[in-house]
């Protein structure tokens, strides 16, 4: 075993330090010869971009990027200082935190990035630098409700009203709404009657990227990993009037009943022959684990995956106090959940909750959806979260939001803070705008989700000790449950409100969301109540009425034969 991980590390550098170095020199000259005027090289389609533009890409942090465009963008601004004064959107965290190019930071430069919104900022360091330093203007809105925004902007609607938000920092009764830095930039939400009203500036450039396109300049998603938000994008732009540019990997024969995005909302189409399909993985040799229909082995792309993740260190190792974590999560989603369930997990921890789902005997029987657009296979870890090995089918993230809207029965998601209320701080981890996460798709999950499981550290910092499967305290940390969170994030009046079944999960303790605020429904093995939980929390907690108490069982701590079922959550 170590042997092959030895050789998959190794295998996993190479591959990383050649995709970094070819990402890194794209041609931007490059033309396919094709009699179309559509078809044009990467510094031709850029130029089109006009200043003071707003620019819609799209993409999840190394995933469905349009690596070549935001890179010629960012080139034709440092060689002749246009296009200038931009308003970038993107839905999701498409940037890659300073580490790799490619991303929407390649546009984060001074002068031509002037304002950025998004629904998930933490990953674009380099706006988040030009905010700090007071040269680009920071807005965030729900991943989803952006997603909604530039559907609409196609459709001829300039805003959308919803139920997401309300309650919550976005809403502006409660708090900044969509700016960032209080009075920094126009506020994209108001309050309508017992909705809020978003909108975002009108979309007139876009960026995107498929994997084909025929001579006529159709686009194709054959063989794509996400849809992401493509046409959302394009339809927007061209429905107010403006630009959109399409990054593909190869031209392929017409066919009428594939065509995703018609040629004539495609302005210009630049040919990239080796376009990502997603980090490392090159549209031309896709992964057929990663695309519908594959039915690919799902340990082999798993290991392939752990490896980069081991050399990347994108997603951290799991210690043993998060792998019970996890059990504890899994189950109580077990007693909660049902066969047949929709669910939508978070990034992080909320991933090992899913792993240890779905390798404990309920997995499946569910269907996992993901924010990205995916429906249905396995949510992949890390490094390429947001895809899925063997998913049923893709759609775009504005349809899967619908879907979230109609039909999500629980959701899995992480936390920063929790407070005394049961509400929760994901999106702000301190002052200042280079402390800014942002919530990306949270908001919308948990304002439909009709269940929802919080996992977390109880304490930041503290030494636990596990021994003869019992947990000792052996040094107290910074509490995680507090009086007040920075930001709210979730609101927990409103979930009481909407009659959901909420549960916060951490290392040590288990709690429910009551009319009362957070009750302790069971601890750890070897955790004392008073000693290890009240007297280390900020945050109010309740005890049960009869003062009952559960112990996690010792197949939770231990993992040896720990299983799950629907009728209920004993491990044999």
């Amino acid at each position: 075993m170590f042997i092959n991980e030895s050789i998959n590390t190794a295998i996993a550098v190479v591959k990383l330090l050649k995709w970094k170095k070819k990402i890194s020199n794209f041609n931007f000259n490059y033309h396919p010869g094709v009699d179309n005027p559509k078809f044009m090289c990467a510094s031709d389609a850029v130029a089109l971009i006009p200043d003071n533009a707003c620019l819609m890409g799209m993409g999840m942090t190394v995933s469905a990027r349009p690596a070549i465009l935001w890179s010629a963008i960012g080139h034709r601004y440092k060689s002749i200082g246009s296009p200038k004064n931009l308003t970038v959107i993107t839905a999701g965290g498409a940037g890659a935190r300073g580490k790799i190019p490619g991303s929407v930071e390649d546009v984060g430069l001074k002068g031509l990035n002037t304002e950025f919104i998004s629904g998930h900022l933490e990953t674009a360091r380099a706006q988040l630098a030009l905010a700090e330093a007071g040269e680009c203007i920071l807005g965030v809105l729900p991943q989803g409700v952006i997603a909604h925004l530039a559907e609409a902007q196609g459709q001829g609607r300039d805003y959308i009203t919803t139920k997401v938000g309300v309650g919550t920092f976005m809403d502006p009764r409660v708090g900044a709404g969509s700016q960032v830095i209080p009075g920094l930039g126009e506020q994209l939400v108001e309050v309508d009657g017992d909705r809020l009203k978003y909108r975002i500036p009108a979309v007139n450039a876009a960026v995107v990227i498929a994997p084909s396109a025929d001579i006529e300049g159709n686009i194709y998603v054959k063989e794509a990993v996400i849809y992401s938000e493509a046409k959302e994008a394009v339809l927007a732009a061209k429905r107010n009037g403006g630009v959109s540019i399409v990054t593909v990997t190869k031209i392929i024969p017409k066919d009428e009943s594939a065509i995703y995005i018609k040629a004539e909302y495609i302005d210009a189409i630049v040919v990239n022959p080796t376009n990502d399909i997603t980090g490392t993985v090159e549209q031309r040799k896709p992964w057929k684990e990663l695309v519908p229909g594959g039915e690919g082995n799902i340990e082999k792309a798993r290991a392939k995956i752990k490896a980069l993740n081991a050399v990347l260190k994108a997603d951290p190792e799991r210690s043993e106090k998060d792998l019970i974590l996890a059990r504890q999560a899994a189950s109580i989603f077990s007693d909660i959940s049902q066969p047949e369930a929709h669910c939508v997990i978070g990034y992080g921890l909320p991933q090992e909750v899913s792993r240890q789902i779905m390798q404990s005997g309920i997995g499946d029987k569910l269907t996992f959806m993901l924010e990205t657009g995916i429906y249905g296979g396995t949510p992949a870890p890390g490094f390429f979260f947001g895809l899925a090995f063997n998913p049923k089918k893709l759609m775009s993230s504005a349809e899967m939001f619908h879907l979230v809207e109609r039909n999500l029965d629980i959701t899995i998601l992480g936390t920063l803070q929790v407070d005394e209320e049961g509400n929760v701080n994901v999106s702000k981890k301190a002052e200042g705008a280079k402390n800014y996460i942002g919530p990306g798709g949270f908001l919308n999950l948990v304002a439909n989700a009709r269940k929802i499981i919080f996992v977390g550290a109880f304490m930041a910092k503290s030494k636990i000790r596990i021994k003869n499967n019992e947990l000792t305290v052996i040094e107290p940390g910074i509490p995680k449950f507090v009086k007040r969170v920075d930001e709210i994030t979730f609101s927990a009046k409103e979930a009481l409100k909407a009659g959901k079944e909420v549960y916060y999960v951490t290392h040590l303790a288990a709690f429910k969301l009551t009319e009362k605020g957070l009750e302790l429904v069971s601890v750890a093995p070897g955790i004392n109540v008073e000693r290890d939980i009240i007297a280390n929390s900020e945050a109010r907690i309740n005890l049960p009425e009869d003062g009952m108490v559960e112990i996690y069982d010792k197949a939770v701590v231990s993992g040896k034969n720990f299983r799950l079922n629907w009728i209920n959550s004993m491990r044999n």
